[in-house]
């Protein structure tokens, strides 16, 4: 059987040596769109090394990403990579992540659902460095075609929008080369670039990869809402819920709560087509 859920959650974490330098940092910043205008002050802080500070997002592609990839090749798991589908994405906050780092970061499977026709898997990854705990995440991965096991169906989480209009709404243009600069911090899937490979996907050209739009989210409630302060995130999640295609516009909407933000994301250009739903980012 493909997948051994019993096993997968028994095995052991896959740990790996992850680092990172300024470099890749501004490199994953410009992959959002980062930098326009270029002499703003603000977007250089994303953009020049010598006042770069770190949008905690990045912990997602923080050694080009090893952490989904290595948690879905450990024991209990032979899974066809085409079949993957990424289906939400929580990033928690321990500390800033500095610009320059090295870590260890250790993957488990945590939640192994059956959803019927699909399995879902919960990878979480930790990374620490000298000094302790930077980051957590948990990835939620729909496996296509490997439910059926007789597991537990597994949580479903929603959350609803507040009763009014946002606080606030900004619009995000994706250019039309974002996913083949974003690409460059390690997902390689030639989904986001080669547009015969999108067609065999079903799609009619390539599109944008959902960690991109999911930083390109973040980046707005920070220098939107949060006063351009990335340690002010503690916690963003979000589910993965549509496509973006790259030349499209991003329509974020945000609400301001007690230490949260909540967020919706559509496709503007496709009548508000969701793209991400169920979306919070916690602060101080």
């Amino acid at each position: 059987m493909p997948i051994d859920p019993e096993r997968a959650l028994a095995a052991e974490p896959r740990s790996a040596e992850i680092s990172w330098d300024h470099k890749d940092v501004q490199l994953y910043h410009l992959g959002l769109g980062a930098g326009v205008p270029a002499t703003d002050p603000d977007e250089l802080r994303y953009t020049f090394e010598s006042r770069l500070h770190v949008l905690p997002s990045f912990a997602t592609v923080a050694g080009a990403g090893k952490g989904i990839a290595g948690g879905l090749t450990g024991p209990g798991l032979d899974i066809d990579l085409t079949s993957v589908l990424h289906g939400g994405q929580t990033v928690r906050l321990h500390r800033p992540i500095p610009p320059v780092g090295t870590a260890v970061s250790a993957t488990r499977v945590v939640g192994a659902y059956d959803k019927g026709k699909a399995a879902v898997l919960v990878l979480r990854t930790e990374a620490s460095d000298p000094d302790g705990p930077l980051w957590t995440n948990e990835s939620q991965i729909f496996v296509r075609g490997e439910g059926g096991f007789g597991g537990d169906r597994g949580p479903s989480v929603r959350t609803g929008l507040p009763d009014r209009d946002p606080d606030k709404t900004v619009e995000k243009p994706v250019r039309e080369d974002q996913a083949l600069l974003y690409r460059l911090s390690g997902d390689l899937n030639p989904l986001h670039a080669d547009p015969g490979f999108a067609a065999l996907a079903g799609f009619d050209r390539p599109i944008l990869h959902g960690l991109c739009s999911y930083g390109m989210t973040l980046k707005a409630v920070v220098d939107t809402l949060l006063g351009g302060e990335v340690a002010r995130v503690r916690s963003y999640t979000t589910r993965f819920a549509g496509i973006v295609f790259p030349g499209e516009t991003l329509r974020i909407r945000m609400w301001a709560g007690d230490g949260r933000v909540q967020v919706a994301v559509t496709a503007a250009e496709r009548d508000d087509a969701p793209v991400l739903a169920d979306t919070v980012v916690e602060h101080a």
